[in-house]
């Protein structure tokens, strides 16, 4: 089918229904609709397109792997929680905790050991650092602020062992195929780092904050005390806590350790097999092979380690299946941006963005993508939609002006930490809230002028960098 406007519609349903339903997942799943009811307009053809679409997405080998990945990692997650990984390892870091500056010191030193995805270190921190408000000049507010700058932001810096490193691959692998651009999407991602301004500076911001800047008295009297029993009730807030679980710190930090150690090793080796040296052997291994067979070796090891420490069978089943399902949602997500995708570029999208988007001046492609995606990602509430539905068109973008691709990959990537990060209806700002006692409206007012001075800074930035690339 010839490129024509009919390619952006997907994308112009998606975006308001997300907006207006405050979800991501119903505007994909009518965007991947209607684009299958343009590509083939009869009463079945459109589903049976759709399903098409879906079907061919979810047999593709690499998106097998990411899918095995995620559900696995969120698996051992669950393994390491009921047999008190996080609890023993949250007890022991908290021990000598009494002042403010010390309590955000352990909040930041604790990323070290919970890095892996935002939700673990949400019930990981959140429940012993709410309990330790006691103890120490810090409110609630101010608690939540440090937590979110140290998950989201450090996270999607971090090209290891974490629940987004295979999503965010995937979705940049997505963007190359569409535009038919030979690259390694791993070695992008990489290269990208840098440039993901707005996780950096909000990092910064939040050092600033925590350690130099003073707080009001009128901020410190602004939070209402909660009951007693509420503070004294953290345990029973996520079952990560809970009083009847062991408390054994090395039940976290030894898989934590054998997973990242695993990775290195064996796409170290994958590399080396090719031919290449010591730093090129990382760059040109397969690193999704090498983190799902790190994983699936992780899972099984630390399976029998736990049996070893007499843990019962079904509970470890259990806990796998159990944490392996808090991913289905966002299996299922990205299930339906692959298909997505696959229907926007048959339709011509690349093709259309190539001919119709050239009068943008390739200084300004970065910050305007950066810009645009920040405000979609801010509504919809969702970094992994904002990542599906713009890298696409960031890459069409980048490809067409001859803008750096890690720089528009690092843009795209931004801006949906800035969702993350500041909008009410995200994951992380409803999770911390919850765990805090937090009202969520009021929380995310509180966080949005450090959010918003971070956009600024991220924009300029985006502006400057592409006179130097």
């Amino acid at each position: 089918m010839d490129a024509d406007w009919l390619s952006l519609v997907p994308f112009l349903v998606v975006i308001p229904i997300a907006i207006f339903t405050k979800q991501v997942l119903p505007g994909i799943f009518i965007g991947l609709i209607v684009g299958s009811y343009i590509i083939n307009p009869s009463l079945i053809g459109g589903v049976e397109t759709m399903l098409t679409y879906l079907v061919t997405a979810l047999v593709d080998k690499n998106n097998i792997k990411i899918i095995v990945f995620l559900y696995v990692f969120s698996g051992l997650v669950g393994m390491i929680k009921v047999a008190g990984g996080i609890k023993g390892f949250v007890e022991a870091a908290s021990e000598r905790v009494d002042t403010k500056k010390e309590a955000i010191l352990l909040t930041y030193v604790s990323t070290i050991g919970t890095f892996s995805a935002p939700s673990f270190r949400f019930v990981t921190i959140g429940p012993i650092m709410r309990a330790l408000l006691k103890r120490v000049n810090m409110t609630k507010k101010e608690l939540a602020f440090v937590i979110e700058t140290t998950t989201t932001p450090i996270i999607v810096l971090i090209p290891i062992a974490t629940a987004f490193v295979g999503y965010m691959v995937s979705v940049i692998e997505l963007g190359l195929h569409n535009q038919k651009i030979e690259g390694d999407p791993y070695s992008l991602f990489i290269q990208s780092i840098p440039f993901n301004f707005f996780a950096i500076v909000i990092f910064l911001v939040g050092l600033y904050l925590s350690f130099f800047h003073r707080s009001s008295d009128g901020d410190q009297k602004q939070e209402s005390p909660k009951k007693e029993e509420e503070d004294d009730d953290w345990h029973n807030c996520d079952p990560a806590v809970s009083l009847d679980l062991p408390s054994k710190p090395f039940n976290l930090l030894i898989p934590l350790f054998l997973v990242i150690a695993l990775t290195l090793v064996l796409t170290w080796w994958d590399g080396h097999q090719k031919g290449f040296g010591l730093f090129k052997a990382f760059i040109k291994a397969n690193v999704l092979d090498a983190m799902v067979i790190a994983l699936l070796i992780t899972t099984f090891l630390t399976f029998v380690f736990f049996l070893f420490q007499r843990f019962e069978l079904k509970m470890m089943i259990d806990s796998f299946v159990f944490g392996g399902n808090n991913l289905m949602a966002v299996i299922l997500l990205l299930s339906i941006i692959w298909g997505l995708a696959s229907v926007t570029e048959d339709l011509g999208f690349s093709t259309f963005i190539t001919e119709h988007a050239g009068w943008i001046p390739p200084l300004f492609v970065p910050p305007i993508l950066f810009l645009f995606g920040s405000a979609v990602a801010y509504f919809i509430g969702s970094a992994w939609g904002t990542w599906g539905i713009l890298m696409p068109l960031g890459i069409s973008m980048a490809a067409l002006a001859d803008v750096s691709l890690p720089l528009v990959i690092g843009a795209v990537f931004a801006s949906g930490t800035f969702g993350s990060f500041a909008s009410p209806l995200s994951d992380d700002t409803n999770t911390i809230s919850r765990i805090l006692n937090l009202q969520v409206m009021e929380y995310a007012r509180f966080k949005l002028k450090a959010a918003l001075i971070a956009v600024g800074i991220s924009s300029i930035l985006y502006g400057a960098i592409t006179f130097v690339l």
